[in-house]
């Protein structure tokens, strides 16, 4: 099993950061901090003349990477109740690579993964993060993916996410 964690925090050892470090504590994993890229927003050119135009960013390196993995873990904070923009801006390329002549097979590339999301965000996120939860499901079905699992935490403030004994234990659990 080759694993990928791809984080979509802003803040260098945040909460959820250190949740999927707990959980994958002992995997040999690939980390790629999304905010250490330039992936810029999507421009939709799905049904314009040309269709999509190349962007100068970083997202073809990131994208290179991770397709070498079979398993994929997606860490993100929830902010206002959904992804971080930074995840978001990430996933929405891959509808330009699903139409970019270099990644003429993406989408089948990328069926068949294993795919996990970790996510940490304050204000009851065990009931407020779920839609989230939901919306990764809804982006793997699309891709192909198996959505093998998730876990979330309750955390705010720097260190928080070490008091919530229930989302420990669960990323202990995960990929075991």
């Amino acid at each position: 099993m080759s694993i990928a964690v791809i984080y979509g925090g802003t803040r260098p050892n945040g909460n959820t950061e250190t949740l999927t470090e707990h959980g994958i504590r002992g995997l040999d994993v690939e980390r790629i901090h999304l905010s250490d890229f330039s992936i810029l927003p999507i421009e939709d050119a799905r049904h314009a003349e040309g269709g999509f135009k190349d962007v100068a960013d970083d997202y073809h390196s990131v994208i290179d990477r991770i397709l070498q993995h079979d398993t994929l873990i997606f860490a993100t904070p929830v902010y206002w109740y959904s992804m971080s923009g930074t995840m978001k801006n990430f996933i929405d390329r891959w509808s330009h690579s699903m139409r970019d002549a270099k990644y003429p097979d993406f989408k089948q590339q990328m069926a068949g993964k294993k795919a996990y999301v970790v996510a940490v965000g304050g204000d009851h996120p065990y009931v407020k993060a779920l839609p989230m939860i939901q919306q990764f499901k809804h982006i793997f079905d699309f891709m192909g993916m198996e959505f093998a699992g998730y876990v979330l935490g309750e955390g705010s403030r720097p260190g928080d996410i070490l008091k919530d004994e229930k989302a420990l234990f669960a990323a202990e659990k995960l990929f075991v």
